[in-house]
């Protein structure tokens, strides 16, 4: 099976090696060509442009950063509807809002393609080991004929309905993380503040009733100053907005993640963008100084 592949940041370019790894003739595109290189080096191909992807293979996958590399991808000069035609399929697997999906399926399909997003809880160590849950919504056929690759890119596959759902269950997702890592954050600091060991917090949460994978992985990073990022922060950020905006669209009262968004905002302007989300801890230090 070949498959395009378009994006390789942290995770399209861990994901396009797994497909690699595992007997996939994937053609790969980046905005920077030479982030092509070590996939190359693995067996891929390069395309040149998006449109030269999606013309060599059947089924192109995209992981970009936000909605408008998704929208300029598709729609820019040398992008997929230049190529997109009946018979080929396009999974974009980014994190957007459901409108800029709904925007790249109208055009998908207006050329005779076929389209369903699919972004994917999970971030870079899962992206590694085909752990990702993929949350997949649209063309129920070009799922059915994706489930091969999705099979080595993840643990679970859910299939949402219509498009928009898998945009919609995504930011609800990330909604509740970025939440739970300031809640997490501030109780590292309460407890270091108020003399005791966070470490001892870290045991302690991991044996009771809200001990998750997130505060055991990055716990202990964090009590060392470690960012490396799995999921940038910059990203979280952008999720907590979009999430947003969707509450406001639904009427949903949402003052936890709003206060959540105002903290990783902050985290931003002190140019911690391209850490990891959980950098967001730094914020906290900040005010510890400044008291």
């Amino acid at each position: 099976m070949e498959v395009g592949f378009l994006g390789l940041g942290i995770m399209g370019k861990a994901m396009s090696m797994n497909l690699l790894k595992n007997g996939f003739k994937v053609t790969v595109w980046n905005r920077t060509l030479s982030k092509c290189n070590e996939l190359v080096a693995h067996g891929a191909s390069i395309g040149k442009t998006p449109a030269e992807v999606i013309n060599k293979c059947t089924i192109t996958i995209a992981m970009l950063s936000d909605p408008a590399a998704a929208l300029s991808v598709v729609l820019d000069k040398d992008g997929v509807l230049e190529q997109i035609c009946g018979g080929k399929g396009y999974i974009d697997m980014s994190t957007v809002d459901p409108e800029t999906s709904c925007k790249i399926n109208e055009a998908i399909t207006s050329k005779g393609g076929r389209f369903f997003e699919a972004p994917v809880s999970g971030s870079k160590q899962p992206a590694e080991t085909g752990q990702l849950v993929i949350l997949a919504a649209g063309d129920k056929a070009l799922y059915e004929a994706a489930i091969p690759a999705f099979d080595i890119l993840g643990k679970k596959s859910f299939f949402l309905g219509q498009v928009g759902n898998g945009a919609k269950m995504k930011l609800v997702v990330n909604m509740i993380m970025g939440s739970m890592m300031n809640a997490f954050s501030e109780g590292l600091t309460l407890a270091d503040r108020s003399g005791l060991n966070p470490h001892d917090l870290l045991d302690v949460l991991d044996l009771g009733a809200i001990a998750n994978p997130m505060f055991k992985g990055k716990g202990p990073a964090m009590l060392q100053n470690n960012y490396s990022p799995a999921f940038p922060l910059k990203h979280q950020q952008k999720d907590k907005r979009l999430a947003l905006a969707l509450g406001d669209e639904n009427s949903v009262p949402m003052p936890v993640a709003a206060a959540s968004n105002e903290a990783f905002k902050k985290a931003r302007s002190m140019g911690l963008g391209d850490m990891d989300f959980s950098a967001v801890f730094e914020t906290l230090k900040v005010l510890k100084h400044s008291s």
